[in-house]
């Protein structure tokens, strides 16, 4: 069931618990409620990240390339809650499997977060996800996480 159901910064600010510098999602698009979905996030110059990775050759630094995958997971999830705001639950991540990254990301580029449910057991929950730029891959991996 397609649904194209948009979250702003502010919903999605009541998804996670993250905030700046960490919250690493500045927009959300659910394909399909609680189990696929695209994040978005625009980088500037400005992220702190870049002052010091490095700072001549400004790059996006791998980890948070997969932490904002995983966020990007965990709004897909609490979705599928329609009172997400109110149940106060918290998506924490468990492993990461398949890593790869292919590119470079850079200051001026939009990471785009493709996420996907590919398994789900109780509280516990299996995403696939590619992250992209201008339509080229740049990271990948398998994540898990669980709801408390």
């Amino acid at each position: 069931m397609s649904e194209n159901k948009i979250y702003n910064i502010d919903e999605i600010m009541k998804m996670l618990p993250h905030r700046y510098p960490f919250l690493l999602v500045d927009r959300l698009e659910i394909e399909e409620t609680g189990v696929k979905g695209i994040g978005l996030k625009n980088l500037t110059m400005n992220e702190l990240f870049f002052q010091g990775h490095f700072p001549n050759n400004p790059i996006m630094p791998g980890v948070l390339q997969i932490e904002a995958m995983a966020q990007t997971a965990g709004c897909i999830v609490m979705s599928a809650d329609e009172n997400y705001a109110e149940n106060k639950r918290s998506v924490l991540f468990m492993s990461v499997d398949g890593v790869k990254f292919r590119k470079p990301v850079r200051p001026g580029d939009q990471l785009k977060m493709h996420l996907e449910k590919i398994k789900e057991r109780r509280n516990i929950f299996v995403f696939k996800g590619v992250s992209m730029v201008d339509d080229q891959i740049v990271s990948e991996a398998e994540l898990t996480a669980m709801i408390i």
